[in-house]
């Protein structure tokens, strides 16, 4: 697994690019390995800012630390009025605990949703203020402050620990300067359940178990209609491989 290859990379490129430039003449070398050498990096930048399990960008936690048959459910894009509240319905009939990553702007006007979360016992992450569908091209400034917006209202309910989830699981040099700025701890999954592409409630159900393993960290999202139904079927199907459900990412 690669873990915190941006520099390597970079500066490999760039010895590949010196090196191109020195024995160009000498060796006939044609422009088009220039090409070559950064269509490379760039697959190789684009591959690492895209899998947040590689951790090519920054650390993230991509599973928990554990070899029991445990998981985490973790949901994004909340608070979500009513489908969040309705979540933790389906949470506390069966006894569960999760990790509820929410975005800045959908708790104003719903604090009273993210209060219930807090007072569930779940705990939460940042999962930026605004989720802006250019927030991985913005400059380390702007990543930082929209980010410190949501934690604001993230600490007036919940004090530790403080952990972000980037905007679709995104990551790049900028993001990384700014969590490593505001003191925060990535999280990433290592099982997505694809449930924003279906509402196949079978389907995804069955694309969660056949990955299930100890310490699995799942990406739901709670902002979708279907989500109590699907919990509905998921948690005990889990519960019927022999596994719990931890209370906690650490």
């Amino acid at each position: 697994m690669l873990k915190n290859q941006f520099i390597p990379t970079t500066v490999v490129f760039f010895i590949g690019v010196i090196a191109f430039f020195i024995f160009k003449d000498s060796h006939h070398l044609s422009y088009w390995y220039l090409s070559g050498l950064l269509f490379i990096f760039l697959l190789i930048q684009s591959i690492g800012a895209y899998f947040i399990q590689f951790n090519f960008h920054l650390t993230s936690i991509n599973s928990l630390a554990t070899t029991e048959k445990k998981v985490l459910l973790t949901f994004d894009d909340g608070p979500h009025n009513p489908h969040t509240a309705k979540v933790l319905e389906v949470l506390k009939k069966h006894d569960v605990k999760a990790l509820f990553c929410v975005i800045g702007k959908n708790i104003v006007g719903n604090e009273i949703i993210l209060k219930q979360i807090v007072d569930d016992g779940h705990q939460l992450a940042n999962h930026s203020y605004s989720h802006a569908f250019w927030f991985d091209v913005w400059s380390t400034k702007k990543v930082t402050n929209d980010i410190a917006n949501c934690q604001q209202l993230i600490n007036a309910y919940q004090a530790s620990p403080q952990l972000f989830r980037p905007p679709y699981g995104v990551t790049n040099p900028n993001i990384a300067k700014a969590i490593k700025k505001l003191k925060l701890q990535s999280v990433g999954w290592n099982i997505r359940s694809y449930d924003t592409s279906t509402n196949d409630i079978e389907k995804i159900k069955q694309r969660v178990l056949s990955q299930l393993k100890p310490g699995a960290i799942i990406l739901l999202h709670d902002r979708l209609e279907f989500m109590p139904q699907l919990l509905e079927k998921l948690i005990p199907a889990i519960k019927e491989k022999g596994y719990a459900f931890s209370n906690s990412i650490t």
